[in-house]
C-alpha cells in the first residue's frame, strides 16, 4: 500500500495519526494544565486513582477493537462544534481561575478531536471509554465537607453504643480522655471518589440491565461511607482503650490498600450473584453503527481547522486577563472612630501567599471589644495568587486553628467560627467575617466571587480583587458588627485602599 493510499479518508491509520497529532498539539497550548493534572494525580492521596484511569481507557478501547475495525472512520464537521465548546468551557474556568473547570474543558476538547476525526458512528463506539475519561478530572473536594457531618453522625451512635461518653462540636468530638477532629482527610472522600470510579466500570462490564446498574452504584457509593464511619469510631475506641499515639498508628495501616481493598471485595461480594453480563459479551453491535453519516470533512482540514479553533481560547486569554490593575505604592489601615491600637490576644492571620499585599491589624473599643482587621489586594486573579485558592484564606493547611461552625452573615459578612488550644491547653474561639471585593461588586459569597472575576478577565475589564476579614476573639458577634459600624461601608473601605476612590 502507497503513502497516498493510507492517507485516504476512510483508512483508519490516517485519521489515527492526525487525532494523535491534534491531541498533542491540544496538549501543548494548554501544557500547563495538562502538567497540573499530572501533578495532583501524581501528590494527591485522594485522586491517586485517577493514575489508572488513563490506562484503564486505553485497554476498553482495546477490548473493542474487534468491533471497531469494521466501522469507517470518518472526519465530521459538527464535531469541531464539541472542540470549540469543550474551548469555551476551558476560557471561562481560565477567566474564573477554576482548576477544575479549565480541565473539564481540556478533556471536552480531546473527545471532541474523536468525534471530529473519527465520526459519530465511532465515537459513539467508544461511549462508554469516552465517558470514563471523565474520571481523569479531579473532582469531587466539594464532598468532604457533607461526608464529615455524616462520619460524626455515624460516629457518634456508635460511641454511645459502646459505653463512651461523647459530645459533638460541628466536626470535633470529645470522647473519653480525648479530643478527635474529623478532619477532610478523614471524611473518607478519597475512598467515595475511588470506589464509584471502580464501581462505574464495573457497572459497565458486568451489568447489562440498567436498574442493575444504578443499585450497584448506590450501594457502592453507600458501603463505604457506612464503612468509613465504622472506621472513625474504631479509631476513638482503640484510642480510649489504649493510646491516641497506637491508635493513630493503626488508623493509618487500616486506611491505606488493606481497608480500600476489604470495602472493594465486599461490594464486589454483594453484587456477584447479580451480574447478567458475559465479560465475553461484545460492547457494541457494529451493524447498527455501519451507517456513514452526513457533513463529512476532509480529515486534514478538519484537524487544521480544530487545532486553529482550540487555539483562540488561549490566545483571547492572554490578551484580556492579563491587565492588571495599578495599586497605590503604600497602602495602610486606617484608624477607626472610636477604636485604638490594640495587641492581637491569639495569634491568627489569613493566609494569602500570591497576595500584592497583606495588612492586618488589631483594635480594640472602650466597651471591651477587640477585634483583627486583615486585608489581602490584588493586583489581578491568576494561578497562584488568587481569592479562594485550596490551602488559602482564613485558614491554611496544618493550621493550628479548626473551622468547626457556619455562622452565617455578621454584618453583612459571611462568617465561621475558629477554634484552637491555647497555651494553657485551654481551648479558644474566633469568628470571623468575610467580604469580597471584585470590581465593583461587594460580595460574601465565594460563588459570585468566580463569576465577578470571570466577567472580568473575559472582557479585560479592572481585576483588582481584595478580601477583608474581621475577626472577634470569643464568643462576640457584637464586636464585629460595631466595628464594621465605625468602619463605614466595607466596599468604600477597600475601594480606598486600593485607589479606586
Amino acid at each position: 500500500m502507497t503513502l497516498g493510499e493510507r492517507m485516504k479518508p476512510g483508512r483508519w491509520a490516517w485519521h489515527l495519526a492526525l487525532l494523535g497529532a491534534a491531541a498533542l498539539a491540544v496538549l501543548f497550548l494548554f501544557r500547563r494544565d495538562a502538567a497540573h493534572l499530572v501533578d495532583i494525580w501524581w501528590t494527591s492521596t485522594t485522586y491517586g486513582h485517577c493514575l489508572f484511569i488513563g490506562p484503564v481507557v486505553g485497554w476498553l478501547i482495546w477490548q473493542r477493537r474487534a468491533e471497531l475495525s469494521q466501522l469507517t472512520p470518518v472526519a465530521w464537521w459538527p464535531g469541531l462544534l464539541l472542540v470549540a465548546g469543550g474551548g469555551l468551557l476551558w476560557l471561562l474556568g481560565e477567566s474564573a481561575t477554576v482548576a477544575l473547570v479549565r480541565q473539564l474543558g481540556l478533556v471536552a476538547v480531546i473527545e471532541g478531536l474523536v468525534v471530529t476525526l473519527l465520526g459519530p458512528m465511532v465515537a459513539r463506539g467508544m461511549l462508554f471509554p469516552l465517558a470514563y475519561a471523565w474520571f481523569l478530572v479531579p473532582f469531587g473536594a466539594e464532598l468532604e465537607k457533607p461526608l464529615q457531618q455524616i462520619t460524626v453522625s455515624i460516629v457518634m451512635p456508635l460511641l454511645d453504643w459502646s459505653g463512651i461518653p461523647a459530645s459533638a462540636d460541628g466536626v470535633l468530638i470529645h470522647a473519653g480522655r480525648y479530643w478527635f477532629e474529623v478532619a477532610e482527610a478523614c471524611s473518607g472522600s478519597k475512598f467515595v471518589l475511588a470506589m464509584v470510579a471502580f464501581a462505574a466500570l464495573v457497572a459497565n462490564l458486568c451489568f447489562k440491565s440498567p436498574w442493575r446498574r444504578a443499585i450497584f452504584m448506590i450501594v457502592s457509593l453507600i458501603v463505604p461511607i457506612l464503612a468509613n464511619g465504622v472506621r472513625a469510631w474504631g479509631t476513638i475506641f482503640a484510642a480510649d482503650k489504649t493510646s491516641i499515639e497506637v491508635a493513630g498508628g493503626v488508623d493509618h495501616i487500616i486506611f491505606g490498600w488493606v481497608f480500600f481493598a476489604i470495602v472493594m471485595a465486599a461490594v464486589l461480594a454483594i453484587g456477584w450473584q447479580f451480574f447478567d453480563r458475559s465479560p465475553d459479551d461484545p460492547a457494541f453491535d457494529p451493524q447498527r453503527l455501519s451507517a456513514r453519516p452526513g457533513h463529512r470533512i476532509d480529515p486534514l482540514l478538519a484537524a487544521v481547522l480544530a487545532v486553529t479553533i482550540t487555539a483562540l481560547y488561549p490566545s483571547w486569554s492572554g490578551f484580556a486577563g492579563s491587565r492588571t490593575a495599578t495599586l497605590p505604592a503604600r497602602m495602610a489601615l486606617p484608624d477607626v472612630p472610636g477604636w485604638s491600637p490594640a495587641e492581637q490576644v491569639s495569634v491568627w492571620r489569613p493566609y494569602y501567599p500570591g497576595a500584592d499585599t497583606v495588612l492586618m491589624r488589631s483594635y480594640k473599643d472602650a466597651d471591651g471589644h477587640q477585634v483583627d482587621l486583615a486585608v489581602a489586594v490584588f493586583s489581578r486573579q491568576r494561578e497562584g495568587g488568587k481569592l479562594g485558592a485550596f490551602g488559602t484564606g482564613i485558614l491554611h493547611e496544618d493550621d493550628h486553628w479548626i473551622r468547626v461552625a457556619d455562622l452565617g452573615r455578621i454584618a453583612g459578612g459571611d462568617a465561621v467560627r475558629l477554634i484552637t488550644t491555647g497555651s494553657n491547653g485551654q481551648q479558644v474561639q474566633r469568628d470571623v467575617a468575610t467580604w469580597y471585593r471584585i470590581g465593583d461588586r461587594l460580595t460574601p459569597d465565594m460563588r459570585r466571587v468566580k463569576i465577578e472575576t470571570m466577567k472580568a478577565r473575559l472582557l479585560g475589564q479592572r481585576q483588582a480583587a481584595v478580601a477583608i476579614h474581621v475577626a472577634s476573639e470569643g464568643d462576640d458577634p457584637a464586636a464585629i458588627q460595631a466595628f464594621v459600624r465605625a468602619l463605614g461601608p466595607v466596599d468604600a473601605f477597600a475601594d480606598r485602599l486600593t485607589g479606586a476612590r
